[in-house]
C-alpha cells in the first residue's frame, strides 16, 4: 500500500454566477465596494470612507434647489467651431458627441429657484461634458446668470467643475474669463452676493477667473483646486510638491478658500450664509 497518494481533484466544474456589470463601485479612497443604487441616493457620496464623486449637473440642482422650484435659461445655446478646429477629431464632432453622452448642449446647466425659499441665481458646470471645459456657451451662459441675478436683485451661486478652458476655441474661450469677471463686478457693486462652490476638478481659466471670485468661496472635501496640474507645476520648477498640494485643505490652511463643506451639508450652509448676506443688504 503506497504511503503516499496523489491527490483526487475533483472534475465538476462550478460555474461562478454571473453578476451584470454596473452594479457596484469601487471607493478611490478606502477600497470600498459600493452598491451604486446606494452610491446614487446618498448624492455620489461614499457611506463610509465620505470620498465625493462628481455629480451631474442636473443631480446637483436637485440637491441645493427646493423642490420644484427650477426654471431653466438659456438651454437652447449651443458651442459651434468658428476656428474649425481639429485635433484627433474635428471639434464640431467632439460637441456631437458630447451632447449625445450628456443628453446636455453644453456644460453648463443654468436657471432660477429657490433654495430654502430664497430666490437664487444658479449656474452649476457638468464635468461629463467635455470636462466640463469653458468655451463660449459657458463663459456667456454664467454671464446670463449673473446678470439675471443683479437685474433681479438676488444673489448669484456658481458650481464649479472644470479643467478650464477650452482650448479648441481659442481666444474666444480665454475671453470668456474676463466677461464674467466684469459681470462679477458689476453684481457686487449692486451690493448682491456671489457664492462660489468648488468641487473636484476646478483648474485654469476657471479658477483663474470666476471660481475664485466669490464673496465666500467653498470647497468640498479633497477636491483638486489649482491652476495648472501638479505634474506641470513640478516639471516647470524642478521641485517636489508640499504634501496635499492644490487640495481643498492645503488652500484652507492658506486662506485661498473660505470653507470646505461636505456635499450633503452644502445646502444647509449655503442657505445660512445667503440669510445673512441677504439680512444685511436689508
Amino acid at each position: 500500500m503506497a504511503i503516499f497518494r496523489r491527490p483526487q481533484y475533483s472534475t465538476v466544474r462550478v460555474k461562478k454566477k454571473d453578476i451584470p456589470a454596473g452594479l457596484w463601485t469601487k471607493c478611490p479612497e478606502s477600497s470600498e465596494i459600493v452598491y451604486n443604487k446606494e452610491l446614487e441616493e446618498n448624492w455620489m457620496v461614499v457611506p463610509k470612507s465620505g470620498y465625493h464623486f462628481q455629480l451631474k449637473a442636473r443631480r446637483r440642482m436637485e440637491l441645493l434647489l427646493d423642490d420644484g422650484s427650477f426654471e431653466e435659461h438659456d438651454e437652447s445655446l449651443s458651442s459651434v467651431d468658428p476656428l474649425e478646429f481639429v485635433d484627433n477629431k474635428p471639434y464640431h464632432a467632439r460637441i456631437e458627441a458630447a451632447q449625445q453622452k450628456t443628453g446636455e448642449n453644453d456644460a453648463l446647466v443654468s436657471g432660477v429657484g429657490t433654495l430654502d425659499g430664497m430666490p437664487v441665481s444658479l449656474a452649476v458646470m457638468d464635468f461629463s461634458f467635455n470636462g466640463g471645459s469653458m468655451g463660449s456657451v459657458v463663459g456667456e451662459k454664467i454671464t446670463r446668470a449673473i446678470e439675471r441675478a443683479t437685474a433681479s436683485n438676488m444673489p448669484v451661486i456658481v458650481v464649479c467643475a472644470s479643467g478650464g478652458a477650452r482650448m479648441q476655441e481659442g481666444i474666444l474661450s480665454l475671453m470668456q474669463m474676463a466677461k464674467t469677471s466684469a459681470a462679477l463686478a458689476r453684481h457686487s457693486a449692486a451690493g448682491l452676493p456671489y457664492i462660489s462652490v468648488l468641487t473636484n476638478p476646478t483648474m485654469a481659466g476657471v479658477m483663474a477667473s470666476f471660481a475664485s471670485l466669490g464673496d465666500v468661496i467653498i470647497a468640498e472635501p479633497k477636491a483638486l483646486i489649482g491652476f495648472a496640474g501638479p505634474r506641470v507645476i513640478k516639471e516647470t520648477t524642478q521641485q517636489d510638491l508640499p504634501a496635499g498640494f492644490q487640495t481643498s485643505e492645503f488652500l484652507l490652511k492658506r486662506g485661498l478658500i473660505d470653507q470646505i463643506v461636505p456635499r450633503l451639508e452644502m445646502k444647509a450652509r449655503l442657505a445660512t450664509l445667503l440669510k445673512a448676506f441677504m439680512r444685511s443688504k436689508s
